[in-house]
Order: C-alpha cells, then sequence, then structure tokens
C-alpha cells in the first residue's frame, strides 16, 4: 500500500523513497520494527480493554493442572487480537497484497484468526470448552483450503511450484509422481498444503500452554521459514542452497518479520508472570502463517525439522490420547508434553527457556539442512557451466520487488 502511494505521489523525493522501498530488506525490517512498537506501545491500553471483557477462566482436565495454575484465573485473553492487528496493518502498510502468495497468507491470518476468537469467546461467555472439534476443525479445513487454491494457481504456473523440498536429498516434484499430469499435480498439491496449514495452527495452539512458551518457539520457527522463503525467491541463493526457485516468495519475509515482531511486542507482556494470554485468536493464525509460509517456499518436510517443539507437543497429545483408548493407561503424566514436565515438578519459567532453546536447535539444525544436502547441477538457473566443468556464479536478481521500478505516477491427562 505505500509502495502504492508513494508511486502516485509527485513529489521530488518519491522516486528516491520508492526506491529504497523496493528492497524487501528494508521494508521486513520496518514491519518488524513497526508491529513491535505497535504492539508494546498499545498493549497496556488493549490489556486494559481485554482485562474488561475477557478474562482466562482455568478449567483444564486436570485438578492438579488448576492447582498450579491457579494464580493464572481471570488473566485477560485473546491477546492474539493486537497480535493479529499488528501483522495485517504491517503487512497491509509495506507488502504487496497482488503477491498471491501475500494474499493466501492475509486469507490464513485473518480467517484463523476470526475463528480462533470465536473459540476463545464460547469458552469466555458459556461453560462450554469452546467450539466443537468438528465445527473447529470444518473451519480451519475451510479457511486453509482457500490459502491453498490461491498458492496452487499462482504454482502451477512456476516451474519449481510444484516441487517438494525433501531436506539433505533435494526436490521431488509432484508431476513426476503423477505422470507428468498438472490437474493430478493439483490434487496432490491441495490436500498437503491443507494438512501443513491446519496441521502446524494446531501445533502451535497446543503448545500455547504456558507463560510465553508458545510465542518464544513461534519465533524461531517463523524467523527460520522467513528465511527460506527469502531465500526461495532469490534465484542465486535458491541454487546455492539448492532450494524450489519460487519468484515473489521473497516478499513473506514481509509477513514473517511483522509476525516476529508483534510476537516479540506480545511476549513483552506474556512472560511470567503473564499480564495478558495469545488464546486461540492468536495461537491458530500465528501456526497458521508458518504453515503456509512453508507451503509457499515448497518446504512442508522442512518444516517438521524447524517446528521440532510443536511436532513434539501435537504427538504427545495424540499418543496419550490414542494409547489411553486402546490400553487405559497413559504415557505421560500429562499432554502436551509441557504439562507432563509441569506435573513431574519442573519450574514453569524452567520448562520455557527449554522449550525455547529447543525450538533455537531445531531451526538451526533445519537451516543446517539446506546446505548438507546441495549438490551443484546443470540445471541450476543461476550458476552457469565453465571451461575445464568448473561452475561459477552469474548475475541474478537482487531482492528487489519482481518488475517493480521506482516511477512517479488446553490438557489431556
Amino acid at each position: 500500500m505505500l509502495l502504492w502511494l508513494l508511486d502516485s505521489a509527485s513529489t521530488l523525493d518519491a522516486d528516491a523513497v520508492l526506491a529504497a522501498l523496493a528492497k524487501i530488506t528494508l521494508r521486513a525490517a520496518l514491519a518488524g520494527l513497526g508491529s513491535f512498537l505497535l504492539a508494546v506501545v498499545l498493549g497496556p491500553e488493549w490489556i486494559r480493554w481485554l482485562q474488561r471483557r475477557f478474562r482466562e477462566p482455568i478449567r483444564s482436565g486436570s485438578a492438579e493442572l488448576n492447582r498450579l495454575h491457579a494464580d493464572k484465573q481471570a488473566t485477560p485473553t485473546m491477546g492474539g487480537l493486537f497480535v493479529v492487528a499488528a501483522v495485517a496493518g504491517a503487512v497491509l502498510l509495506l507488502g504487496q497484497i497482488i503477491n498471491p502468495m501475500m494474499l493466501a497468507a492475509v486469507v490464513v491470518l485473518l480467517g484463523l484468526g476470526a475463528l480462533g476468537a470465536v473459540d476463545d469467546l464460547i469458552k469466555l461467555r458459556t461453560s462450554r470448552n469452546g467450539m466443537t472439534a468438528r465445527s473447529k476443525m470444518a473451519g480451519q479445513i475451510a479457511v486453509a483450503a482457500v490459502a491453498a487454491m490461491i498458492l496452487l494457481e499462482h504454482h502451477a504456473t512456476v516451474p519449481d511450484g510444484l516441487s517438494l523440498h525433501v531436506p539433505l536429498i533435494g526436490s521431488a516434484s509432484l508431476l513426476d509422481w503423477v505422470g507428468g499430469s498438472a490437474s493430478a499435480a493439483g490434487w496432490l498439491f491441495l490436500p498437503l498444503a491443507i494438512l501443513v496449514i491446519v496441521g502446524c495452527s494446531n501445533a502451535v495452539n497446543l503448545t500455547d500452554g504456558l507463560d510465553g512458551l508458545a510465542g518464544g518457539c513461534t519465533i524461531f520457527a517463523l524467523a527460520a521459514m522467513t528465511g527460506v522463503a527469502y531465500a526461495s525467491g532469490h534465484a542465486e541463493w535458491a541454487a546455492y542452497l539448492g532450494l524450489p526457485r519460487i519468484p515473489g516468495a521473497g516478499e513473506l519475509a514481509i509477513l514473517g518479520a511483522a509476525g516476529i515482531g508483534a510476537v516479540l511486542g506480545f511476549l513483552w507482556f506474556n512472560c511470567h508472570p503473564a499480564q495478558v494470554f495469545l488464546g486461540d485468536t492468536g495461537a491458530l493464525p500465528l501456526g497458521g502463517l508458518i504453515g503456509v509460509i512453508a507451503v509457499a517456499a515448497r518446504q512442508e518436510l522442512l518444516l517438521l525439522i524447524v517446528g521440532g517443539v510443536f511436532v513434539a507437543e501435537a504427538l504427545s497429545v495424540i499418543l496419550q490420547v490414542g494409547w489411553y483408548k486402546i490400553t487405559r493407561r497413559r504415557i505421560f503424566r500429562c499432554a502436551p508434553l509441557h504439562h507432563h514436565f509441569q506435573l513431574a515438578g519442573t519450574a514453569e519459567s524452567k520448562i520455557v527457556i527449554r522449550f525455547w532453546i529447543a525450538a533455537a536447535l531445531c531451526a538451526v539444525v533445519g537451516l543446517a539442512t539446506l546446505k548438507a544436502g546441495t549438490t551443484v547441477t546443470p540445471h541450476s538457473p543461476a550458476i552457469k557451466p565453465t571451461h575445464g566443468h568448473a561452475w561459477e556464479w552469474v548475475a541474478g536478481p537482487t531482492d528487489a520487488i519482481g518488475g517493480l521500478k521506482p516511477t512517479r505516477g488446553h490438557a489431556w491427562e
């Protein structure tokens, strides 16, 4: 939006400003800083507003957890409202919304944010524990399906758009799996995209059980996936790292930076003891954003490594519930996993910091697999052969927007 306004301006300095803002790195930095300041400066007033209206009732399925969390009773929740607002504001101001990947991300942000708000309101206004599992899942699938279709329409026109990056191995084309049929590849793309977006959304939501836990882990995963998406949109970096080349994916750096800034601002108030909780209003869209970035960059499998903490939290619930139904016995003291450690007597702040460390290590390991699995081939778009079968880099596009030139005119026990 800001780019459009400057492009339409008639001042003498508009060209120079537009040229600078054409750089994704600058706009990403402004988006991150802006969303952080927005959350920190307006946070106290938002928290007071939430405190008058939305106070978290502590009623888990575990009596011991209810005792441990008794001091959290009536803490204002739905803090995700100002996280979503900060991200949306930064993206609308500094992002290129006509980019299909950005549009898909905004659909996920607002759609899952609204769904989470409905779920939170049901918990707050009734005795029910939120939406029914079936209706909540249906809403998530509907939002993810819209985003997936937007991505498919764009990616079907990109040479690497229907590829799937396998860490340590390389990229495999979905077209090869279905005999070269683009329509059949699309039918593989859609369910995979929906699964990743919905799965990541729920995994982050399950992790949101202790002060600062989900927020801190989200920052590491979001930073790693944002970096990969930016590299995927850069011809030279994509070739160097062996990533699928997705033109325009670098624009997602604005989204990722805005998300990181907003979550950092939220953590300012959510660190122990929390002044506000994220709620489904924030956890669902933040998880969805990580998922949609992974799908856009064709890094669904890498997300399993980068988001290892979220995977572990989700698996702990699946294993706990499934094993209990089969044997009537439990694997963990309580699920998700962070509650297992809490019931074991580990201090809440220690659990949170250790999970943050684990999230950081997962992000580092995930990024390390990129170059580790890279092999230079004659098909790499940003390199060319020279005499003697050596390889040299040739000039490729910068991180400026493609085609834009400066012109004037919960718990289970």
